[in-house]
């Protein structure tokens, strides 16, 4: 979302005249675009606000936006008092206010639904990927989570919006669609003729779109898979075969206290209808370590689960406290070594999962999309069906490719392209 984010603001700043500088030293306006979702992530946020502030020209007009500007409030401006704008999640569309007179600061938090997809213009140039929120907002309240506080109660935008945007991206450059919402896959809207859209009809939709090789979304909510989504990996073939599906914890005492109203055999259940669905689709998952009450016995289930289930790659992280949210309020938080020492032994199974998955592509020929150049210069990446990274010698890249994988590693592949 942040991604996306940051290509409208940029097309919004383009449509008024500013072109796009890697300088901050040479910047006439500087944004920094923030995540909320852990403690480290808010702390980095003022920092490099402080670094800007002495890079930056005397008179550049600079601020956040974002789930950081959700959460500070006014109490940014007073941290860094020459902050000229901080704007929420819900609210940038507004930054043009100020480039009328800098002088003003411009402090908007407000949760103002889906105000912003009015008045932002269209992007007139996509990259291959196009991320195209379909919701905004979150209405599960995990314990531990901010998102219902920084980006509001879950609202799904009108259907007929989000084809017309996906068209507009295929139309300007995008061959490959991912649909985003916090909790996309519940998805839901009625038009006032009566008619009710899901996920599933979005996707249907987007694959009759000619131009469009590739479709995926994130991230799913377990309780929120429904048959006929399922189906649709079934059924439509541009849809990848893989899902990203957020466990957290392996213990059912702890999915309680987040707030994550599944049970492990229902999780599992779910995942055995997508293989049914379609049997090359793999899985990644979110973790959490650490969170408040967890016990080893808590903490063993979490790492059996990571083992039994092999998921191809997860997220996993220490539980962060955050303000506005219960689980911060809780008793029985876990020190930090614990945490720290909970987390490098669960990453060390997933690592392991990741690393057995990526040997076992070696042989194979995947369709893959191009990303861009390497660190080097000399090589390429193209990420495969599965969000690998491939990296490739060639000297003419391609949007798409059949590349057959000669080596592997936990982090990445290494491929030929094929005819």
């Amino acid at each position: 979302m942040n991604v996306y984010d940051g290509l409208r603001i940029a097309a919004m700043l383009e449509h008024h005249g500013f072109e796009r500088t890697e300088s901050i030293s040479d910047a006439d306006i500087i944004l920094l675009n923030t995540c909320a979702v852990r403690a480290k992530a808010t702390d980095k946020v003022y920092s490099a606000l402080g670094r800007i502030r002495r890079a930056k020209k005397p008179n550049a007009i600079y601020g956040i936006v974002g789930c950081v500007a959700r959460e500070s409030g006014a109490g940014a401006f007073r941290k860094i008092k020459d902050l000229n704008f901080v704007l929420g999640p819900q609210s940038y569309h507004k930054l043009p206010e100020i480039l009328n007179d800098p002088n003003t600061k411009l402090l908007d938090i407000n949760l103002s639904g889906l105000e912003k997809f009015d008045e932002l213009p269209p992007i007139t140039k996509s990259p291959l990927v196009a991320y195209i929120p379909i919701q905004e907002g979150c209405n599960h309240c995990c314990t531990y989570c901010i998102v219902p506080y920084t980006r509001g109660p879950e609202i799904s935008r009108p259907y007929s919006e989000i084809i017309a945007e996906t068209m507009h991206s295929a139309n300007v450059g995008a061959i490959e669609i991912c649909f985003l919402g916090q909790n996309v896959n519940g998805y839901k809207y009625t038009d006032k003729n009566g008619n009710t859209y899901r996920l599933s009809d979005i996707i249907r939709e987007t694959a009759k779109i000619n131009s469009v090789q590739r479709i995926r979304f994130t991230s799913s909510y377990p309780t929120e898979m429904t048959d006929d989504l399922i189906d649709m990996f079934r059924t439509e073939p541009k849809l990848l075969p893989f899902l990203n599906m957020p466990i957290q914890s392996g213990s059912e005492k702890i999915l309680q206290k987040m707030n994550r109203p599944y049970d492990l055999s229902g999780y599992l259940e779910i995942i055995n209808k997508f293989k049914s669905a379609r049997p090359d689709i793999q899985i990644s998952s979110d973790f959490i370590v650490g969170f408040p009450g967890e016990t080893e016995s808590d903490f063993e289930q979490t790492m059996d689960i990571a083992k039994n289930v092999k998921f191809i790659n997860s997220y996993s992280f220490k539980y962060s406290p955050r303000p506005h949210t219960a689980a911060a309020l809780m008793q029985n938080q876990i020190p930090e070594n614990i945490k720290s020492e909970r987390l490098i032994k669960l990453d060390s199974i997933l690592n392991e999962n990741q690393r057995e998955f990526n040997l076992s592509c070696i042989d194979k020929t995947f369709n893959c999309l191009y990303e861009g150049p390497d660190k080097t210069g000399t090589n390429h990446i193209y990420r495969t069906p599965y969000m690998q990274p491939c990296i490739v010698t060639t000297d003419n890249p391609t949007n798409l490719a059949n590349i057959k994988i000669t080596s592997a590693n936990k982090s990445c592949l290494h491929g030929e392209i094929v005819d």
